[in-house]
């Protein structure tokens, strides 16, 4: 982005005091200066939600008590001044009437993941952005890392040859107790249904899998055979999740996430084998992508070497050797849509960022492999 381009203008539903994932968007959008926050509605609750404006510097008359005020009174805003695009960071049973309201007045939207509760939800997203071309991305984050579009460009060139093989793991262990039962703040609502929507650890986690799969591999998912399990007592969704995947060239696959494997932290993998060679990738070790061949030695490539792909080294910001990770991806993404809103033109393909359709992908993947748990194999629809 160049010194003359202005930050989109953005407002923010969710992410106040004490939210975890709120203030990992706002410092992204930040890194590059690619959006400006300048309105939100940070809480469900007035005070606290005109609070946390307050302490992030918003005008006083910009923290807004609700989200249903914010919408309103930034459109009856001058186009010069009004919010340009609506993030939204709220538990996941909000995303919905936020999104579509949003749309509805005009405003991009930049919404968290899973999309929506279901999929009846998430159609009806994709058809408002289909009838007012706004931008709409989702925050699927692996897909910002520089290795992530490497491995994307390894797989999609033919390096590996034809993709027989892939796995994907998300392994966490923050949930291996009754944690919602502190009343700790992100147990709490992520083991609601009410709050969660019907998928626990596969709704979290496992939305992020099945993305990472589909952006590096374009692969579709055809049939599935889907294990979901709770194992802590008295948890009302999954905290663990395996399945058998097929895909639509034959390849087959493994996807599993949990968040009973104690110990973990945030151990995403990546492994895909094609007929001419594999890569592997751990988000944990973000800026290394090993690839494998058939006959070869094993290569390793490094992040920020000149070798690279065009899209890994543009979402590169220091030279190698310097760690660059969560925030940073997160950020590219945000570059990326803040390209898109200036176009005026929803294009993933073209501006590199998860759309609409990519949500609702998913959240039908949630919904089909959680219906079906246990039911032998399932036909993707």
């Amino acid at each position: 982005m160049s010194g003359f381009e202005q930050p989109i203008r953005i407002g923010m539903v969710g992410g106040g005091r004490d939210a975890f994932i709120g203030a990992v968007h706002r410092m992204a959008t930040r890194l590059d200066q690619s959006m400006q926050l300048v309105a939100g509605a940070l809480s469900s609750t007035r005070d606290k939600s005109i609070a946390s404006g307050l302490d992030l510097g918003l005008d006083e008359e910009r923290c807004y008590e609700s989200w249903e005020r914010m919408i309103a009174d930034e459109a009856a805003r001058s186009p010069e001044d009004r919010m340009q695009a609506l993030v939204i960071v709220t538990p996941n049973h909000v995303h919905f009437p936020v999104a579509k309201a949003a749309m509805e007045m005009g405003f991009h939207v930049i919404c968290d993941k899973p999309l929506a509760m279901n999929s009846a939800q998430a159609d009806e997203l994709v058809d408002i952005q289909s009838r007012t071309g706004l931008v709409f991305g989702v925050t699927y984050n692996y897909t910002g890392y520089p290795m992530v579009k490497q491995a994307r460009h390894l797989v999609r060139s033919g390096a590996l040859g034809e993709i027989r093989k892939i796995i994907v793991e998300y392994n966490q262990g923050w949930l291996s107790t009754p944690l919602e039962e502190t009343g700790q703040k992100q147990a709490d609502w992520r083991t609601d249904p009410s709050r969660a929507g019907m998928g626990g650890a596969m709704g979290d986690i496992g939305s992020h899998a099945e993305n990472l799969v589909s952006y590096v591999t374009d692969l579709e998912v055809t049939r599935f055979s889907s294990d979901l399990t709770a194992h802590v007592p008295g948890r009302q969704l999954d905290d663990d999740a395996s399945m058998l995947l097929q895909f639509e060239n034959g390849a087959r696959g493994i996807l599993t996430v949990s968040q009973i494997c104690t110990g973990c932290r945030n151990d995403l993998r990546l492994r895909v084998w094609g007929t001419q060679g594999g890569i592997t990738w751990h988000q944990e070790t973000p800026d290394r992508l090993v690839q494998t061949s058939l006959d070869g030695p094993e290569q390793i490539h490094h992040r920020a070497d000149s070798s690279l792909c065009d899209a890994s080294l543009s979402a590169t910001r220091l030279p190698g050797g310097h760690p660059e990770a969560f925030i940073e991806a997160f950020a590219n993404l945000y570059r990326s849509m803040a390209e898109a809103i200036r176009a005026g033109l929803d294009d993933g393909q073209r501006y590199d960022y998860p759309t609409v359709r990519d949500g609702a992908r998913g959240v039908k993947f949630i919904e089909q492999v959680v219906s079906n748990s246990g039911d032998g194999w399932s036909v993707l629809r």
